[in-house]
């Protein structure tokens, strides 16, 4: 199936917008044919400026064929201008979006240097300026670059990541650029054009729980917490009123979603129990089944008799908990099954065991690099059957299952 298809979002929701993209040279250049046909499917009118770095990763026929308008590209074009006039591109666009934006571009638009047909239409533009930035993570945090985003950021334009992840080169760090369709949602919600989860309350949980040895130690797992925290941000940009519970995490609390930090699994059920009524939940925690029958009040230290006897007792069950909440049962609960074999046979009995109406089935042995990594393979098992997700980013995967979720209670299911 389509991803498109699988976000819950009218096709119609961008009908008529008119976007301004301008294409400059990086090796995310990529991603804006996605983003084009993104829009395109949401009724947007696409026009394209390409820069002639840009040329050198996206050719002109290709940029041309999946937006159906001319593209341009040389401001010394007398064709180009006696067609479409360097300021008419900008004047007659609704947004104009930068994706990807290089360093250099950046650096254009905050010195309003205008030397090609990019930087005088971002120059002379009078309407609104979205930026994806997209660069290597040491260009990114240069405090050059720092300075040039905060110059444009103050002056009105936004901005959408860069992302942490995998670059160029073999490397990782902050500097991929967002997704097509992080981008997509970021213009629909400049627009105003997409809220369906709008007056609906998402309850989250993420990352893991840390149970309590003695003051020091603790029985923990190596979840990150980056995929809960992705779904929280994402049901929080389609409108939902979302509490996120929070285990120990390095993540940052996302935009717009209260955040609830704990330690325990007890203290996320209560937490849980007390973001209720929800009409969806989201258990993406890695919650630890066990905890230390006692905590001992001190450090517990080498005797020379050998380790000491931890005797283990079982942790609350959150997603049967609220599952079997009665009538305070959220209309749509939705657990994760992080699985190193059998994943699917393991979520389906996970499925019918706790009562819940999803289960979002992953595997998560080392060889995957899911714990800690930035993507995720997802098996969508419902009662109906499972559906095979194709291996997307997390950001991507928090996106496809927000808008399954919107649809899902759009249907009163």
């Amino acid at each position: 199936m389509e991803l498109g298809a699988q976000t819950g979002i009218p096709a119609t929701t961008l009908a008529g917008k008119r976007v301004l993209l301008v294409i400059s040279g990086g090796i995310a250049a990529y991603k804006s044919l996605e983003l084009i046909r993104r829009l395109r499917e949401r009724g947007c009118v696409v026009r394209c400026v390409l820069t002639q770095s840009g040329a050198q990763f996206v050719t002109p026929l290709s940029v041309s064929a999946l937006s159906h308008e001319r593209v341009y590209s040389d401001i010394f074009s007398l064709t180009d201008e006696a067609e479409m006039g360097h300021l008419r591109l900008s004047q007659e666009a609704d947004l104009v979006v930068v994706a990807p934006a290089t360093a250099n571009i950046l650096a254009k638009m905050a010195q309003g240097i205008a030397d090609d047909l990019a930087s005088t239409v971002l120059l002379a533009t009078d309407k609104p300026v979205l930026v994806a930035p997209a660069m290597n993570h040491r260009m990114w945090t240069n405090d050059a670059t720092a300075a040039n985003v905060k110059a444009i950021e103050a002056r009105g334009v936004r901005r959408i990541g860069p992302n942490e992840g995998s670059l160029a080169e073999d490397e990782s760090g902050i500097g991929r650029m967002a997704e097509p369709m992080e981008i997509v949602h970021a213009i629909e919600d400049y627009f105003g054009a997409r809220a369906p989860l709008a007056g609906r309350r998402a309850l989250v949980t993420s990352g893991p729980t840390y149970e309590a040895i003695d003051p020091v130690r603790f029985i923990g797992n190596r979840s990150s917490g980056k995929q809960g925290h992705a779904i929280a941000a994402a049901l929080a940009r389609l409108g939902a009123a979302t509490t996120l519970v929070a285990g120990p995490t390095s993540q940052a609390d996302p935009a717009g979603v209260t955040t609830v930090h704990i330690e325990s699994a007890r203290q996320m059920l209560e937490a849980c129990l007390a973001a209720l009524p929800a009409d969806v939940a989201v258990c993406a925690a890695a919650v630890s089944d066990w905890r230390a029958d006692e905590t001992a009040a001190q450090k517990l230290k080498k005797n020379g008799k050998g380790a000491p006897d931890l005797k283990l007792t079982e942790n609350p069950d959150i997603l049967k908990s609220l599952a079997n909440a009665g009538n305070r049962r959220p209309a749509l609960v939705i657990g994760f099954a992080a699985e190193t074999q059998k994943v699917v046979a393991n979520a389906k009995a996970k499925l019918k065991k706790k009562g819940c109406d999803w289960i979002l089935a992953n595997d998560v042995a080392p060889a995957t690099g899911t714990f800690g990594g930035e993507e995720n393979t997802i098996h969508l098992v419902r009662a109906e059957g499972v559906e095979d997700w194709p291996t997307m980013s997390k950001d991507g995967v928090a996106e496809t299952l927000a808008g399954r979720i919107a649809d899902a209670l759009g249907r009163g299911e």
